[in-house]
C-alpha cells in the first residue's frame, strides 16, 4: 500500500512539474522576414509576402513601368471585407513607404489634408512675415487613386466522427490603380493566401 501511495504522489508531482513547465512564460525576437504561423488565420508575415507582391506587380506594369515624370499616387484605403480586425491601413502605409523608396513616385498626404489647411490658415493669420507665407492654390493634384479590398472565406469540415478537425482560410486582397481624370482603372492585381489548419479535438 505504501509502494502505491509512493507511485501516485510521484505521478502527481511529476504532472505537476510538466504541468509548471508548460505554463513558463518565454519571449524571443522575431526577425521580419521569419515566417511564424500559429493557426489557419492572418499573420504579420502574410502583410510582408502581400506587399511586396504588389509593389514589384505596380512597378513592372503600366502605368508606373514607363513613367518618368515621378507621377502623383493618392492612397484612398483599402476596405476590410474580413469578419477579422486586420488593419489594412499597415499594408496601404507599406506599399507607399516602399514605393517612395524607389523615388519613381510621389503621393498625396491624405491623412494630413485637414493638419495642413490649419497651418495654411494660420499663416495667413498676421503672425507671420509675408515673404515666408506658403503660396496659395500650389498643391499638387493627384494623377492616380490607390484602392483595394480584402476578404475572406472560412471553410470547416462536416460534422463527422474524428480525431482532428481541420479549417481552410482563404484571403484574397485586390487592388487598383485609377486614372482620376478619366475614371479608367490602369492596373489591377491580386494577392492570395490559402491556409488549412488541423486541430485535436481535445487540448488547450
Amino acid at each position: 500500500m505504501n509502494k502505491f501511495s509512493l507511485l501516485i504522489k510521484m505521478a502527481f508531482t511529476g504532472f505537476l512539474i510538466f504541468f509548471v513547465a508548460g505554463c513558463s512564460v518565454t519571449t524571443r525576437e522575431i526577425g521580419s522576414d521569419e515566417k511564424v504561423i500559429y493557426d489557419e488565420g492572418y499573420h504579420f508575415s502574410d502583410k510582408k509576402a502581400i506587399v511586396d507582391g504588389m509593389v514589384k506587380s505596380l512597378l513592372s506594369k503600366y502605368p508606373l513601368l514607363r513613367a518618368t515624370d515621378r507621377p502623383v499616387l493618392i492612397v484612398y484605403g483599402i476596405a476590410n471585407r474580413t469578419s477579422e480586425h486586420i488593419s489594412t491601413s499597415a499594408m496601404t502605409d507599406d506599399i507607399r513607404q516602399e514605393l517612395l523608396s524607389t523615388s519613381r513616385v510621389r503621393f498625396v498626404n491624405k491623412i494630413q489634408r485637414e493638419n495642413i489647411a490649419r497651418e495654411t490658415s494660420y499663416q495667413y493669420g498676421g503672425n507671420v512675415a509675408a515673404e515666408t507665407r506658403i503660396q496659395k492654390a500650389r498643391q499638387v493634384g493627384a494623377k492616380y487613386m490607390l484602392t483595394g479590398t480584402l476578404r475572406s472565406i472560412e471553410k470547416k469540415q462536416p460534422r463527422q466522427f474524428r480525431l482532428k478537425k481541420k479549417t481552410l482560410m482563404y484571403y484574397s486582397l485586390n487592388m487598383e490603380l485609377t486614372d482620376i481624370q478619366t475614371g479608367l482603372i490602369e492596373w489591377a492585381d491580386s494577392a492570395e493566401v490559402i491556409r488549412e489548419a488541423s486541430k485535436p479535438f481535445i487540448g488547450w
